[in-house]
């Protein structure tokens, strides 16, 4: 990987962080020339093939997540209207809906009103791969688009348990401060142990790490952490 990943992870260690160190910590490790991403990894000790042990959700971080995200808007009449109000960088219907059909994929998040979810459910096969379907249960299918969309812009984030049982989530940038870093990090460790399911036993989150693009992951005390929520 590298000298300077070398460095870094020698300086990592094998010790447990505190949430409020291990975002400190990442900050000081970064070496890249640009402005490395800041990632949350939380192994759940979950199964995802079962339906009642899916885990996933929505946050607003409270300090935004330092990405430009373009938000495109499946609605039509008035709620075409609010979604374009509210700063949604495409709105439409059937001639978007062509546009993706045809290869067009530049945004990075789609919004959708219920009574449109049956022309945009049969972009699944297009949609799906890319974590981009609308969906209830993370406000992405809803006819309050406006909010929807000002929420996104402001930093909104979707997670969802992969295949491994992980979830991975943007919390920030390098450029973020430490305590910025760790509110966006502290929200979404939240939000995830309130999401845990009913069926899932023993010690729900396995462990913590953060890290940035080019750097290593710095390990959290998931234990000292979990009791303070």
């Amino acid at each position: 990987m590298g000298k300077k990943y070398d460095s870094a992870k020698q300086r990592v260690g094998a010790k447990l962080y505190s949430l409020q160190a291990a975002t400190d910590l990442v900050k000081q490790l970064a070496f890249a020339k640009f402005d490395e991403t800041v990632e949350l990894t939380a192994r759940l000790n979950v199964d995802p093939k079962q339906a009642d042990q899916m885990v996933r959700g929505a946050v607003v971080l409270p300090h935004g997540s330092g990405q430009k995200v373009r938000v495109l808007v499946f609605a039509k009449g008035e709620k075409e209207k609010e979604a374009q109000q509210a700063g949604a960088d495409y709105v439409g219907a059937e001639n978007y809906a062509e546009k993706i059909n045809g290869g067009w994929l530049e945004f990075e998040q789609v919004i959708a009103t219920p009574d449109l979810m049956g022309m945009v459910g049969k972009l699944g096969k297009v949609l799906g791969p890319r974590g981009l379907m609308p969906n209830p249960k993370t406000g992405t299918v809803t006819f309050d688009v406006a909010k929807a969309v000002q929420e996104v812009k402001r930093g909104r984030v979707e997670y969802k348990v992969d295949k491994a049982g992980n979830v991975h989530v943007v919390i920030g940038k390098v450029s973020f401060t430490p305590a910025q870093l760790y509110e966006n990090a502290l929200s979404i460790v939240s939000s995830v142990w309130r999401a845990k399911p009913a069926s899932a036993k023993g010690v729900y989150i396995g462990s913590l790490t953060v890290s940035s693009t080019m750097g290593p992951g710095v390990p959290i005390d998931s234990t000292g952490l979990v009791k303070t929520l």
